[in-house]
């Protein structure tokens, strides 16, 4: 049976990543966040600029000048069923001592969730300190951590951009699969735009895929382009026995930009826009099939009752048939094609609309029902933090 699983090895110890010791392990090394670091410590930072160029892949080069910014992440946990350590990687934002990462590398699995109980960070150089958790963001499956940078030498890793990427271009992978860190895997975008589970009943839209292989230990760790920039976190793979079989997916560097600017500030919380409503792709057949003046857009199949699309008289209809070896579609709801002026041609691309504005929000829904278009005003509500269920 097919799967998706986290790529933490939530239930693997740390034994072999390096310096993990054991549970026994709970005070702060010196110059962690713990503890205060003598006042002649100081913080080096290496900049690297001017990464290779379009055209031109250079793992080697990559690793050699970025590795250092890519750490081990190390999760203690109290007790329970899972092992008392687990492992992830990070890599490092910019010269105050943020390290972004996986939040399910710094919390257990759903529908638990615990926060870890002590976090560090573990650098190439061998320094490990500890970390504190400024704040995750379930929903888009993103931590940032903060350590106390003094007497560290920090190498920030720049965030780029999935706008220009395209299926087929290289791409470079470091973290720490099964313990075994700094270790650099290279592939391809092997597609665009996927939709990949949360920490929440939630999907977490436009992730990346690649063939790089990803095992467990890698989440938290960097996607790069071929210039070096981070272009998503990785997060996931696909996988029928556990292990990496070159279907791995990263958190979109677009979401983890959007998570990291909530974050960083107090309250140091996210807030997502939600319409609450599910839906599936409308496709030409279909829409044939059902009589509708349109061919593709988002089919309305449960409105939430105290959502607010339900509000706005949004409705998955009451009959339901099937067609193409689906069940369950609704034969006389609504169908969404346009928010806020940007048109839908999928289920995905609500989730994506939604996300552009904030709770509270009053936006346009573009909506079709029968052979009748109309325009209805909704006001945006808050996402509620519910999570997943396994």
């Amino acid at each position: 049976m097919r799967r998706i699983a986290a790529a933490l090895a939530a239930a693997v110890a740390v034994a072999g990543c390096g310096g993990g010791g054991g549970s026994s392990d709970t005070g702060p090394p010196p110059g962690g966040v713990g503890g205060p670091a003598p006042p002649s410590q100081k913080t080096r930072v290496r900049v690297v600029e001017g990464l290779g160029k379009h055209g031109s892949f250079d793992p080697k080069g990559l690793y050699r000048s970025l590795g250092p910014g890519v750490v081990t992440v190390i999760s203690q946990y109290p007790g329970g069923t899972r092992a008392p350590e687990a492992l992830g990687s990070g890599f490092v934002l910019d010269a105050r001592g943020f390290v972004a990462t996986n939040a399910h590398v710094v919390r257990g699995n759903p529908p638990g969730l615990e926060r870890a109980k002590a976090v560090y960070v573990q650098f190439a150089d061998g320094n490990r300190v500890q970390a504190r958790v400024v704040g995750d963001d379930l929903f888009s499956d993103v931590a940032l951590l903060k350590i106390d940078p003094r007497g560290l030498t920090l190498t920030p890793l720049r965030l780029g951009s999935t706008h220009r990427l395209e299926v087929g271009d290289p791409v470079a992978a470091i973290g720490s699969p099964f313990g075994e860190e700094q270790s650099l895997s290279v592939g391809v975008v092997s597609a665009l735009h996927r939709s990949i589970d949360s920490l929440t009943n939630f999907k977490i839209d436009d992730a990346v895929q690649t063939d790089a292989a990803i095992n467990h230990g890698n989440s938290g760790g960097p996607l790069l382009d071929e210039r070096g920039r981070v272009i998503g976190i990785n997060s996931q793979i696909q996988s029928t026995g556990g292990g990496g079989e070159g279907v791995g997916f990263a958190v979109s560097v677009e979401t983890v930009k959007r998570s990291l600017a909530q974050l960083e500030r107090p309250p140091h919380r996210v807030s997502y826009a939600y319409l609450g409503v599910t839906t599936q792709d409308l496709w030409p057949q279909l829409a044939q099939r059902l009589g509708l003046p349109v061919a593709r857009g988002a089919l309305v199949v449960k409105v939430q009752p105290d959502g607010p699309a339900k509000g706005a008289g949004l409705s998955g209809g009451g009959s339901k048939i099937a067609f193409q070896g689906q069940t369950g579609i609704p034969s006389d709801g609504d169908v969404i094609v346009g928010i806020a002026g940007h048109p839908l041609r999928s289920s995905t691309d609500v989730g994506q609309a939604v996300a552009r504005h904030r709770p509270g929000e009053l936006v346009r829904l573009d909506v079709v029902r029968g052979k009748k278009r109309r325009t209805v005003t909704v006001k945006l509500g808050v996402r509620p933090a519910k999570p997943a269920t396994q």
